[in-house]
């Protein structure tokens, strides 16, 4: 197809040193290749030559610029010995997909004693050694997947070759970026919490629960920001030690803040491998067992004054949203009906006094001198011991556990899991594009680039 249309313009595509067709536009300083075709091919030192269509795909024929080759192993000037053509897979530019058919120019050695014979110009900014796409259609790749969170399937569409042809090429740059131990430099403040990865059968897609590490260190300019730094499999102390243990004392002694959510496996692995960091139990977490207390309240006492669960005109049941909203943001008309359902009956008064003390406890939480807030934890967890509400005393109980991690929050300037559970939200968000992925591996791989975990490594 483009033999003939060179030979018609009236080049030898034998010569290694043939040039191009005349350009016929009138702004080109070049009488053979046309600038205006080779700024939209982006490839320096490389010229369009042709442009046909296959079908829906974009067919480019390039070449290098003529010149002079020195042979690779003694130097002497080869000479052209004839060309091959290699396709390559480009990004989708233009009408769709895009392939490159390079004119490789293949050299002779004119020294006899020579053991090179023949040999062919290469160039690696183009593409690997028997890669089949070009470099920047892997970085296409990668930066789609990282920055739009694109499915594999969807590029391979859009390039119109098959889902294991793109991640053939992706798979060894980000296995490559998640084996650099250098991404794990400048961690002060570690996140840790579990991850569900499938839903299906374990014996066929394997565990279902992860552990996920974050980066929780805030910016040089002192903003937060969140970076997933691994995915292992399993949920248990054991897992999070284990990878403590591999990422060195390096990495350890200078982990100063650790959060996590209310399991003591997490604890027992901070505890034994990170002695010097600060363990602050996630503030998100403790809220979430306050209003699970103040509805276990209500869903008791709703049992023993109606004798069945809550219905539609319960006093207890129209109340069940608001007592589980920041009692400062209540409107007149919220106040109003809690004040009602608290009065209608005296074994209400339960609901409302555990309504107040997980008021108290957000209160302490929002407290802007961070020690009035923790005095404020302190008495909270005094007054829970001698509680006569069971549900408090229980909360109380699991505070008292948690002392030291519970006031932490105060002394640590207010550090949390909230990036962590970011992280988590962004994965479930790719886990959902993709439909699943059933691969472990594949699966953490495309994790950590899309939850930012290589872009210290990797720069599409």
């Amino acid at each position: 197809m483009f033999s003939t249309h060179l030979v018609q313009k009236g080049l030898d595509v034998s010569d290694p040193t043939a040039g191009a067709a005349s350009c016929r536009c009138s702004s080109c300083p070049s009488p053979t290749f046309c600038r205006n075709c080779d700024l939209l091919l982006g490839l320096d030192g490389f010229y369009v030559i042709d442009v046909a269509h296959r079908g829906e795909v974009m067919v480019v024929m390039i070449e290098s610029a003529p010149g002079v080759e020195g042979c690779r192993s003694c130097g002497v000037v080869a000479v052209g010995h004839g060309r091959v053509e290699i396709e390559l897979i480009d990004r989708p530019w233009g009408a769709g997909p895009v392939r490159l058919v390079w004119r490789k120019r293949r050299w002779r050695c004119p020294e006899p004693s020579c053991p090179v014979v023949t040999f062919v110009e290469t160039d690696d900014d183009i593409a690997l050694p028997r890669g089949l796409l070009t470099r920047r259609a892997v970085a296409w790749c990668v930066g789609q997947m990282r920055r739009e969170n694109a499915s594999v399937r969807g590029l391979a569409r859009q390039m119109a070759v098959a889902w294991g042809t793109v991640w053939a090429a992706v798979k060894p740059l980000l296995a490559a970026a998640a084996d650099d131990e250098s991404r794990f430099a400048g961690v002060r403040s570690l996140g840790v919490d579990e991850h569900t990865r499938h839903h299906g059968d374990q014996r066929k897609y394997g565990p279902k629960m992860l552990t996920g590490m974050v980066d929780l260190t805030p910016s040089p300019d002192g903003k937060p920001r969140a970076r997933l730094l691994d995915l292992v499999p399993g949920r248990s102390g054991a897992v999070y030690k284990q990878w403590l243990t591999e990422r060195g004392e390096r990495f350890t002694s200078k982990v100063q803040v650790a959060t996590l959510d209310p399991f003591h496996g997490y604890k027992n692995a901070i505890d034994d491998e990170l002695q010097d960091a600060v363990a602050v139990l996630d503030a998100f977490h403790v809220h979430a067992l306050s209003s699970q207390m103040v509805d276990d309240v209500r869903r008791r006492v709703q049992q023993q004054t109606t004798g069945h669960r809550g219905r539609k005109g319960d006093p207890l049941y129209g109340i069940r949203n608001t007592l589980r909203c920041a009692q400062e943001n209540l409107t007149d008309r919220q106040r109003a009906r809690l004040t009602a359902a608290f009065t209608a009956d005296p074994a209400h008064e339960e609901v409302y006094w555990a309504w107040r003390i997980d008021g108290d406890l957000r209160a302490a939480y929002d407290a802007v001198d961070p020690r009035k807030g923790r005095d404020q934890a302190r008495r909270l967890l005094h007054t829970l011991r001698t509680c006569p509400i069971p549900e408090a005393r229980r909360l109380g109980k699991t505070l008292r556990r948690w002392r030291d991690a519970f006031l932490a929050y105060w002394t640590e300037r207010g550090a949390s899991n909230g990036g962590t559970e970011a992280m988590n939200g962004l994965i479930e968000l790719a886990r959902r594009v993709a439909r699943g992925i059933p691969n472990a591996d594949n699966y953490r791989l495309r994790m950590l680039l899309i939850t930012g975990a290589l872009d210290t490594v990797i720069n599409p």
